[in-house]
């Protein structure tokens, strides 16, 4: 049996990287895309996140192909973007964009749009967007204050992270809650296996 090409995966959230682990993928890279996040002119939530994971697979395709260890690999890269409405919330680093994402949060439905796409070594792209719908409980003020205390929202779309604290917020969720956490499963396995990945090689040695 031929061995599997590498698995690239272009982004450094320790998240996507459990995720994968958790259905017996070990990525043998994490080749971090640095793009501008920033949205274009009337562009849609559900278009930011496409493109935005298409233009990290495509970035780490041409550092890839520099090499001979790399250039055969397969390169999966996700961006995760969350929206009220057309308006996409911040990936916060600051404590007023968090305390603006949790206010505008509390007490209302929201969506989280995922892209995944996925680079096969011929340069064939593949892309994928999974969208689900997250209602947060009306949040006191106390209750984000002790949040913004965590520290857990740094750097998180829309201020908060649904698989950590902020967990205790969600009253309803449609969808793929693997996606909100920031890499739909099912979605990308089958994007991976339609790229030539063997996604199941590990599991006859899988331990529950």
């Amino acid at each position: 049996m031929a061995s599997a090409p590498p698995l690239i995966l272009a982004s450094a959230s320790p998240r996507r990287l459990a995720l994968l682990q958790q259905i017996g993928l070990d990525p043998d890279h994490l080749m971090p895309a640095d793009l501008d996040e920033t949205p274009k002119k009337h562009e849609s939530p559900r278009a930011l996140a496409v493109r935005l994971a298409r233009e990290k697979a495509e970035s780490v395709r041409a550092l890839a192909n520099q090499s001979d260890e790399l250039k055969s690999g397969i390169i999966l890269a996700a961006d995760t973007v969350v929206a009220v409405g057309r308006r996409v919330l911040p990936k916060a680093e600051l404590t007023d964009q968090a305390i603006s994402c949790l206010s505008l949060l509390s007490g209302r439905g929201h969506r989280v749009y995922t892209g995944v796409a996925v680079s096969a070594p011929d340069g064939k792209l593949r892309t994928k967007l999974v969208e689900a719908r997250v209602r947060f409980k009306r949040l006191s003020r106390q209750e984000m204050d002790d949040y913004l205390q965590s520290g857990e929202w740094r750097g998180k779309a829309g201020g908060y992270a649904i698989q950590g604290l902020a967990g205790s917020f969600v009253v309803k969720l449609v969808g793929s809650y693997p996606a909100v956490v920031g890499l739909p499963l099912a979605e990308t396995a089958t994007l991976l296996a339609g790229a030539g990945y063997p996604v199941r090689k590990g599991w006859a040695d899988a331990v529950s």
